[in-house]
């Protein structure tokens, strides 16, 4: 796919570009929605807001890394964004130093597949959620998720380390099938 001049079509008002290109990237970014979200519902609706987001902002794109690199730093940007304004996600989005609990190291020997993972992380409180996916799955840097989400970088370590030790506990608490090596939810 030509990702140039599809970009130049979506600029000058081709609503056929314009469907192509979401058709082209709508699912693999519903994916990215959905890993900050609590529901397909809720991702959807990132999703759309999303995509306005980048037609409205193409012209920002300068052609020289990779199209969907872009349109998925828009789309976790929009999920960040809708998270911080729905108030259902407010209280799960404090991130107060108090009450700091240890972390473990331990590492568990499972298998997992990747939809198990996606649905564990899933569970997780939502700021654990989504400092867990910034930085594990999108690849930020605690500075970055710091000035993203207005907290300092202790915190999102702080957040990271529990939202890791979190799901390590689900996982260890639940079993492996011995014949399949799978991970089983008791």
């Amino acid at each position: 796919m030509d990702y140039f001049k599809l970009v130049n079509d979506c600029l000058k008002g081709d609503g056929s570009a314009q469907r192509e290109l979401y058709a082209h990237f709508a699912n693999a970014m519903l994916g990215v929605c959905y890993r900050y979200t609590k529901s397909l519902q809720d991702a959807e609706d990132v999703l759309q807001e999303g995509f306005v987001k980048v037609f409205k902002n193409l012209h920002q794109y300068k052609g020289t890394g990779e199209l969907g690199a872009w349109i998925r730093k828009v789309m976790v940007n929009t999920a960040i964004n809708y998270l911080k304004s729905e108030s259902r996600y407010q209280y799960d989005l404090s991130f107060a130093d108090n009450s700091l609990h240890p972390v473990s190291d331990e590492n568990p020997e499972l298998i997992l597949n990747a939809k198990e993972l996606a649905d564990l992380i899933r569970q997780l409180p939502a700021g654990y959620q989504t400092i867990f996916n910034m930085h594990a799955i999108e690849g930020y840097s605690h500075v970055e998720i710091g000035k993203i989400l207005g907290i300092n970088e202790g915190t999102s370590r702080s957040q990271y380390a529990r939202a890791r030790a979190l799901l390590i506990s689900w996982i260890t608490k639940n079993s492996v099938d011995n014949k399949t090596g799978k991970y089983a939810r008791k």
